[in-house]
């Protein structure tokens, strides 16, 4: 089975353990504040709603502006590991600033450096691990990339359970020391991995995809659909339902599928092309969320979760990858363009919703209406395509 045989020629290569370890370390130290950021600024410091919104509108701007502009400079650089550890360190900084905040101007500070230079650090991942792989394994090129971030979903998802457990032990300090750690490890790791420079050139002609404007706009537009559910389902649940914890259920089995799905959806992406799957994917978004707003009794929403599981493999996975091969030659403005636009997305996510009043499961006719949007511009988008494509042959 091709699968395993690609595992295991994973496995063998020299350093990928170093960068599987780094994503899955990211991705814990990431889930165990996640959730709990919002409710320690109300709570643990004391600052209103409104406060609490400026500070994540502004420190995701921040973010956003130094994650597209390093990653575009990023690719002159000859050590590119550089990157990810001044960025660890100034994270690391921000949040011991964060940790003994007890205003809105010190939480601003504090959040702003450990929250503007933390986009570096996936980005920086993913370009130092794809010209890691195109040097030593080019044929698991792509499908490995699609592991490492398996390895971050599963990272963040058990980083969602000890940050429960966390604030259950020590309350918000263990959380924020929890999270302080996985900035920590991860430190530790990259300063011990080998970094391999200067293959990206060499596969520039192999695997690239055409730019396509149409297609990042597609992208953007499905990724705020998704920046949406992630942030309101909670809320609509517990809406509806009346008990929060019925959300750790539902994405309990969450990393496994997308586990799951990420290998899947990667061979079928090679072979029947990353458009084609990304339209899948986003044809199983709109189904999600039309169940979503369906208000319906709780076993929809566990019916709906592994659709949304299928989705966010595509979106994560495929979809990633569709927009670094976009610039192969650029691995470092590549990588950080797809995390600019997860960013964007997350940005206008936290608004839309506010035209709905309270937490009703309505809310997700406006994800539904996204992904309608970007499902109409890529099938214009083929068909332009196809058209341009004939008119060419029939002057051939």
């Amino acid at each position: 089975m091709r699968a395993v045989e690609d595992m295991k020629t994973f496995l063998r290569v020299e350093g990928a353990g170093k960068l599987l370890a780094a994503m899955i370390c990211y991705g814990i130290g990431t889930g165990i504040l996640a959730p709990m950021n919002a409710v320690y600024m109300s709570d643990g410091i004391g600052i209103s709603k409104g406060e609490i919104a400026s500070i994540f509108a502004i420190s995701l701007l921040l973010n956003m502006v130094t994650t597209i502009t390093v990653g575009y400079a990023s690719d002159k650089m000859t050590n590119r590991k550089t990157l990810p550890l001044i960025a660890i360190v100034l994270c690391v900084v921000g949040l011991l600033i964060y940790m003994r905040a007890s205003n809105y101007v010190t939480t601003l500070i504090g959040m702003c450096i450990a929250v503007a230079p933390s986009g570096l650090i996936m980005g920086q991942l993913f370009a130092m691990a794809r010209n890691h792989f195109t040097t030593v394994a080019s044929e698991i090129v792509e499908i490995s990339q699609l592991w490492l971030r398996a390895g971050f979903s599963v990272g963040f998802f058990t980083g969602l359970l000890l940050g429960a457990n966390l604030f259950l032990i020590a309350t918000f300090q263990g959380v924020l020391w929890g999270n302080l750690a996985g900035y920590v490890l991860l430190f530790v790791l990259l300063l011990f991995y080998k970094e391999y420079k200067g293959a990206a050139p060499r596969s520039s002609a192999a695997g690239q995809e055409p730019f396509s404007l149409v297609m990042l706009v597609a992208i953007l537009m499905i990724s705020c659909a998704d920046a949406i559910r992630g942030l309101y389902l909670p809320l609509v649940v517990k809406e509806l339902f009346g008990k929060p914890e019925l959300m750790s259920y539902l994405w309990s089995v969450q990393a496994v599928l997308e586990l799951l799905f990420m290998t899947i959806t990667g061979y079928w992406a090679a072979k029947y092309g990353s458009r084609r799957i990304i339209v899948w994917g986003a044809a199983s978004a709109l189904a999600t969320y039309l169940l979503y707003a369906s208000g319906g009794p709780l076993i929809v929403y566990f019916i709906a979760q592994p659709l949304n599981s299928f989705f966010v493999s595509i979106l994560y996975g495929v979809a990633m990858g569709y927009v670094q091969r976009m610039f192969l030659s650029r691995t470092g403005f590549g990588s950080s363009l797809y995390v600019f636009i997860t960013q964007t997305a997350s940005l206008i996510g936290y608004f839309l919703p506010l035209a709905v009043k309270g937490f009703s499961p309505l809310i997700f006719f406006i994800p539904s209406m996204l992904v309608i949007a970007a499902l109409a511009l890529m099938g214009a988008s083929a068909y332009n395509a196809r058209t341009a494509k004939e008119h060419r042959s029939s002057f051939s």
